[in-house]
């Protein structure tokens, strides 16, 4: 499986000079190379293929006034940039045919020297580690490295990354095997939220740390003083990499903070059950921004790709079940509850109920049904499966869920067949 490695690095003023030639001249080439497809599309004709592009855009290219310039830079960044071109196409034609899950993509668009990102790939040709430590890119030089951590194997790739706050990067990718933890008995239903991160269906509550709401006097201040400056004058410059500056300390305390959460939680569990949270509607909303600063879309991305490295498994429980509506003691559906109520008492059996953990155990008994963990025994305590649940591919069926105040047998508040 492919990882990647991010490291800070710290050029010279020389190297920064020549990695902003760098990363104009791949710009340049990846719109060239858009604006002879877009030629080509307006005339009815077939796409030009990689190697015509590379031969038209590049090489000879070199050859002209206009474009003698890219030859002071190293090839092997210019032909991965019409690389990254070729996958924006195939994602496009791979989203409308339906190949592609998720967001419609949309056709590629032509880079701009004023993105606050800037990145650039060099191949096995283009770089090499020295034995010093340093990273020696193509006509760039040796750039100090600031290992963290040791690299695995050898990297196949890195990209090279200016980020807003003015940061350099190196992100290597590394071919590593999987490396399968100890099996271990225990699994574990997650209840995602605001007023508290995550509940888990063993009780254990995970606090929510608000990293933006914590931080929002400074960015205020820094957005404020950024306003003030006049537009293209230095000053701004200045002023707005300050801001960014804000932003990735947010962001780089909460990916930290979300690394170690879900690598506790892959060790000691051997499988994890989420609900399938309809993030992007929900940050559509009045908490959009509380939403967006909790990170439940990567939470449960870093989670999948744990339990891929380490040997879990992560099952995702329907968006449509009804977790916070079933007691986990009967399987009574009470039926639909605002999110004022955050206790709430089992109308036939009286066990009083907190909405997360409630909800988190219900997580817990619908997913361990659906992937079959308990065949024939029990998946909530107090109710048994009267025979074996049929598999299903994603997620919890609710055609038949009946209306609030009726008693459900099934487990986890499944209907029977």
């Amino acid at each position: 499986m492919h990882l990647r490695y991010c490291y800070r690095i710290y050029p010279t003023v020389g190297q920064r000079e020549a990695l902003a030639r760098t990363f104009g001249c791949a710009r340049v080439v990846y719109n060239d190379a858009l604006e002879v497809r877009k030629e080509a599309r307006k005339n009815g004709l077939a796409y030009p293929k990689g190697t015509d592009l590379q031969k038209l855009v590049i090489t000879a290219a070199k050859r002209t006034a206009e474009r003698a310039w890219l030859a002071s830079v190293g090839v092997d960044p210019l032909i991965q940039s019409l690389r990254d071109l070729d996958t924006a196409y195939r994602n496009f034609f791979d989203s409308v045919s339906g190949k592609r899950a998720g967001r419609p993509v949309g056709l590629p668009r032509f880079k701009s020297k004023r993105d606050a990102r800037q990145s650039l790939r060099f191949t096995r040709n283009g770089f090499r580690i020295r034995s010093n430590g340093k990273l020696n890119l193509a006509k760039i030089g040796d750039v100090r490295v600031k290992w963290s951590r040791a690299l695995p194997t050898d990297p196949s790739s890195v990209t090279i990354v200016l980020d807003p706050s003015g940061r350099y990067h190196a992100s290597f990718v590394v071919d590593v095997e999987p490396d399968h933890l100890p099996e271990v008995d225990a699994e574990v239903g997650i209840d995602l939220g605001l007023a508290t991160y995550a509940v888990l269906s063993t009780g254990e509550v995970i606090d929510n740390p608000r990293f933006l709401r914590k931080a929002e006097k400074k960015l205020k201040a820094a957005q404020r003083e950024l306003s003030r400056k006049a537009k293209g004058s230095k000053n701004r410059a200045k002023a707005r990499r300050k801001v960014a500056k804000a932003h990735a300390k947010v962001a780089d305390t909460r990916m930290d903070w979300l690394h170690k959460q879900t690598t506790r939680l892959i060790g000691e569990n051997q499988a994890l059950y989420l609900e399938d949270l309809n993030v992007r509607g929900l940050a559509r909303g009045r908490l959009a921004k509380s939403v967006h600063d909790a990170g439940w879309s990567t939470f449960r991305r870093l989670l999948e790709e744990k339990a891929a490295r380490y040997g879990r498994t992560i099952h995702v429980v329907n968006r449509a079940f009804p977790s916070s509506q079933l007691c986990s003691d009967c399987g009574h559906r009470d039926g639909p509850k605002p999110l004022a109520v955050r206790e709430w008492a089992c109308p036939e059996c009286g066990v009083l109920h907190d909405r997360d953990l409630n909800a988190a155990r219900n997580i817990l008994a619908a997913g361990q049904a659906d992937r079959l963990n308990a065949p024939g025994g029990l998946v909530r305590p107090g109710v048994a499966i009267p025979r074996q649940a049929r598999p299903v591919e994603r997620g919890t069926r609710l055609g038949d869920l009946r209306p609030t105040g009726v008693r459900v047998a099934g487990a986890g508040g499944i209907p029977r067949p």
